[in-house]
């Protein structure tokens, strides 16, 4: 079970762009990697087509998992998440103040 989910606020860690908050707009499990947006842009150029013009065009370039902390939603603080099981189900709360994270 992957602790991190699509719309969830996070801090990057480490690398280029640490410090910095965003959404995490897509998961890659298999890859363990994250897309976040705003963060860990690159520049990619591409050749005009029949359709689509050409040119250098700014996207965001995945990151790997272990270098976001998501931001807790009840105390603002990048924190590690923990799974708590009640009723049969999964929850993910935060490890420093134990809100369950919805």
């Amino acid at each position: 079970m992957l602790k991190l989910k699509k719309k969830d606020m996070v801090l990057v860690i480490a690398g280029r762009d640490k410090g910095k908050k965003g959404e995490i707009k897509e998961i890659k499990s298999g890859a363990k990697k994250v897309v976040v947006m705003g963060v860990n842009i690159v520049f990619k150029h591409k050749k005009t087509t029949k359709d689509k013009p050409g040119g250098i065009h700014k996207l965001e370039a995945p990151l790997d998992i272990s270098n976001v902390r998501l931001v807790c939603p009840k105390c603002a603080k990048p924190a590690g998440v923990k799974v708590l099981f009640q009723g049969g189900s999964k929850l993910r709360a935060c490890k420093k103040c134990g809100e369950v994270i919805v």
